[in-house]
């Protein structure tokens, strides 16, 4: 059975590599999605990945 991880990320991540990429990288948020899933395949976990920009919609992903 696979490990199950959940990678919650929260408001204004969406705008990973477009907003202010001098600051923050020109890594997406996809990109980084991608990475997460080989690293979680490597080991046999399942992952799943949620962004939300209110925090009512991360709390409810948990649930």
């Amino acid at each position: 059975m696979a490990w199950p991880i959940l990678v919650l990320h929260g408001p204004n991540l969406n705008l990973l590599g477009q907003r202010e990429p001098n600051i923050y990288g020109a890594l997406t948020l996809a990109e980084l999605n991608q990475q997460l899933a080989v690293e979680a395949a490597a080991v046999g976990a399942a992952l799943t990945c949620e962004q939300a920009n209110g925090e009512g919609d991360l709390v409810e992903a948990i649930h």
